[in-house]
């Protein structure tokens, strides 16, 4: 069933294309797959050089969602989650990183559109794990 209150097709589509147009912009004049955890993974051990595009791509990960919520206010978030159960949640995540040898916005979003069949097996393990989660969890 549709949540029609909070149902926001306009700034989704807004979001998709900001994504989508950032990770194009990165693949392209960077030559990099805007993937966040091998982003954040380089960072340990990266080579000169190689450290400021990491930095600044991780920053404007934490720097807009604090302008957002500056600008518009802090959303309400409700998580029906003990603290147990996300940090078991965290780490099958980081496991399942991996294991894909990368995470879901760089199979899903990068190698999808450079049609990878190895992200199309991996984002389909992902999004079946968590549509099974839900399934069974609620």
């Amino acid at each position: 069933m549709i949540d029609w209150q909070h149902f926001t097709p306009w700034a989704s589509l807004a979001g998709g294309i900001l994504i989508g147009v950032a990770a194009a912009m990165l693949v392209l004049l960077n030559g990099r797959v805007a993937g966040i955890s091998g982003i954040v993974g380089g960072l340990v051990g990266a080579w000169r050089g190689d450290v400021a595009w990491r930095v600044a791509f991780v920053l404007g990960l934490l720097v807009s969602p604090a302008l957002y919520a500056f600008i518009q206010g802090r959303p309400v978030v409700r998580i029906e989650a003990g603290w147990g159960t996300l940090v078991l949640a965290g780490v099958l995540v980081g496991v399942g990183t991996s294991y894909a040898s990368g995470c879901t916005s760089g199979h899903g979003v990068c190698g999808l559109s450079r049609l990878s069949p190895r992200s199309l097996v991996a984002t389909l393990a992902f999004m079946a794990a968590g549509m099974l989660t839900v399934l069974f969890t609620r």
